[in-house]
């Protein structure tokens, strides 16, 4: 896979100039790519051209890790360290770190942030993705599902109390795994809702999906896709949980 491939892979499905992205990506799902994460990100670059934007994931977290016994009998069921600004790695694959270091890419602050390069790469800083969801953006998806989505948790301000009360650590977690330095969550629902949301979207034919060479892609608009998600928080927030008795 090279550079000039990419490029028209990426047109055929519909990436084109002007267009505003909010990108997810494994690079190890293309197999070999000749120029690595830097090719990928130059292609879709010249896909968007300088009248587009890509925004993707620069979150401060590093990959999940192993719990311990005592972890266990605290409830914990997902553990991340916090990493510093100028982690060169993270759990966001190598592909947005590449594109978060770029010197032409702006960077939003705090743990859970936002990068962003093209016309509206100020608006990562700003707002995250708000700029991306509410102005016709779409999302590619390269080599991951739906679970990796940002957007979507853009809709959780009306998740009820007491579904967000299943992840929320206790204040004997919180001391342990101080918020600051570390991502820490103590439960999960009995069914994953999101994929619930990705399946409504497949059948209203809102998400076209194939292959560039090996990898697996997802492309749509981000706002049909995360106000189904935001439409069933409003209408059943605990049957989409699978916690409705």
């Amino acid at each position: 896979m090279n550079k000039n491939t990419l490029i028209k892979e990426l047109k055929s499905i519909g990436i084109c100039e002007g267009m505003e992205l909010e990108v997810h990506s494994s690079l190890s799902s293309f197999g070999y790519v000749e120029g690595g994460a830097e090719t990928v990100i130059e292609a879709l670059m010249e896909c968007v051209g300088e009248n587009g934007s890509i925004f993707m994931p620069a979150l401060r977290l590093g990959p999940p890790m192993k719990l311990t016994d005592e972890d266990q009998d605290m409830g914990i069921t997902v553990k991340i360290k916090v990493l510093p600004e100028d982690a060169l790695r993270t759990d966001m694959g190598i592909i947005a770190d590449t594109f978060r270091r770029r010197t032409d890419v702006i960077t939003g602050k705090g743990i859970i942030r936002t990068s962003g390069w093209g016309l509206h790469a100020g608006e990562a800083a700003k707002g995250g993705l708000d700029h991306v969801i509410h102005n016709g953006g779409k999302a590619l998806l390269l080599g991951v599902d739906i679970y990796k989505l940002t957007a979507m948790h853009y809709m959780e301000d009306i998740l009820p109390k007491e579904i967000s009360d299943i992840f929320a650590p206790n204040e004997e977690v919180c001391r342990k795994y101080p918020a600051d330095q570390w991502f820490v969550e103590t439960g999960e629902p009995p069914v994953k809702p999101w994929y619930t949301i990705q399946d409504m979207a497949y059948k209203k034919g809102m998400i076209r999906d194939g292959y560039i060479g090996v990898c697996k892609y997802m492309f749509f608009d981000i706002w049909d896709v995360v106000s189904l998600y935001r439409k069933e928080l409003e209408k059943n927030p605990f049957k989409l949980y699978g916690l409705e008795c």
